[in-house]
């Protein structure tokens, strides 16, 4: 490994500084790296005709409905087989009934992408080149490029480097799987193509999404027409109450257009096809 420059000192001992890996991976050059998540998905998804996505945001923890069914079956059996329900095993049939209640979730996210997927496909949307995207791991994610998958299409996965449950998902399109370091230039690519967003129930990295993307938008930073859906009005309703937001004048009565919310994929569907194409399908 080559260090400050030097291999040997032998002939050809000088090394180029961009082969220069303990220089690459020092703090100094940050920078480098930075411009290196810049520019080469920008290369990649210029070499694919990707100019426009529907991004999906989510929970990476919610999980398939047939295989939150095996786990809660899984509990009920050992919960079954104690004696006395300790409070550990009420603790886990708690969950396991919501991650049941949760994974409807998932099998929506999958159904809406490829409803979507298909319609971008068909002869007269084919040429505006949209693919659904999502950030590439688990969960709802994962839902996402299945959905694209099932339809035949290409989908985008923006994956982040994390010490824990972000692992790629295996339907996203190969070469337009990415690994990110920076969370912020991975949101850079979430917003730099996107036309729609659709979030659905997540923690605090979907919320942490969500929020920016909607600053972007509630502040004009964007010029472009940007439907934004928060699927899963229940949840939604429980976790975030924007009314009192509106009534304690943190946000704008106006600020609340910037979003509507749904709880079935056809009604999102058509909402989403409806301003899509009013506003790139001409």
């Amino acid at each position: 490994m080559a260090k400050d420059g030097y291999q040997s000192k032998k002939p050809g001992w000088l090394i180029k500084a961009y082969n220069n890996y303990d220089f690459l991976n020092s703090p100094v050059a940050r920078p480098v790296r930075i411009l290196s998540e810049m520019i080469e998905p920008a290369h990649r998804l210029r070499k694919h005709g990707i100019h426009n996505t529907v991004v999906f945001f989510g929970s990476a923890k919610t999980i398939p409905h047939a295989q939150a069914q095996k786990n809660l079956r899984m509990i009920e059996k050992k919960a079954d087989q104690t004696k006395h329900h300790a409070s550990t095993i009420k603790n886990e049939l708690e969950q396991a009934l919501n991650n049941l209640e949760m994974s409807r979730y998932y099998e929506d996210a999958v159904n809406l992408s490829q409803k979507l997927t298909q319609w971008f496909n068909e002869p007269k949307q084919r040429r505006n080149q949209f693919v659904i995207c999502s950030g590439g791991g688990p969960g709802i994610m994962e839902a996402a490029n299945l959905g694209a998958q099932k339809a035949g299409g290409k989908s985008v996965g923006l994956n982040i480097s994390l010490p824990m449950e972000q692992y790629p998902n295996p339907y996203q399109t190969k070469d337009l799987a990415f690994e990110f370091h920076y969370f912020f230039i991975r949101k850079f690519w979430f917003f730099y193509l996107a036309k729609a967003l659709v979030i659905f129930p997540g923690g605090f990295g979907t919320l942490d999404e969500f929020f920016e993307l909607l600053t972007l938008i509630q502040t004009k930073k964007t010029k472009k027409h940007m439907p934004v859906v928060m699927y899963g009005k229940d949840y939604w309703d429980e976790v975030i109450n924007f009314k009192a937001m509106a009534k304690w004048g943190a946000i704008s009565k106006e600020d609340m257009k910037l979003f509507k919310a749904f709880n079935k994929v056809d009604e999102t569907f058509e909402y989403l096809k409806q301003e899509l194409t009013k506003y790139y399908f001409k």
